[in-house]
């Protein structure tokens, strides 16, 4: 089974994503429109129905942007990772390792299944 890797941005007018090893794009209005069209894409590229798994991948400098009521400074705290780091590795003026890549992914994860397991009364 072949992974396919979409990075994820937010544009002007919704959000884009295109493949990382694969010559695949698209776009949509919302994410939930844009995992749509990233299966049928990739449905359309593999023809032959190879079997795939899509994995997407926000850029992460995307998402501490486009959902700015999440601070860098307060997300640098809660990950260990120093702020200065973060903000270098948001404004592109540093290069980003794999490891505190994979360190603010979890970081995400983590974040969004404590999100999920909030219940909020009425």
């Amino acid at each position: 089974m072949k992974k396919i890797v979409f990075i994820t941005e937010k544009t002007k007018t919704g959000f884009s994503a295109y493949a990382q090893d694969y010559a695949i794009a698209t776009t949509g209005e919302s994410m939930t429109e844009l995992k749509t069209n990233i299966e049928e894409a990739a449905k359309l590229y593999f023809e032959d129905d190879t079997a795939f798994k899509i994995e997407i991948s926000p850029d992460f400098t995307q998402i501490l942007k486009y959902y700015d009521v999440i601070s860098s400074k307060g997300f640098a705290r809660e990950i260990g990772m120093n702020h200065t780091l973060l903000s270098q590795y948001i404004g592109k003026s540093r290069q980003l390792s794999t490891k505190q890549r994979d360190k603010i992914k979890l970081g995400f994860k983590r974040i969004s299944v404590d999100l999920e397991a909030l219940s909020l009364l009425p």
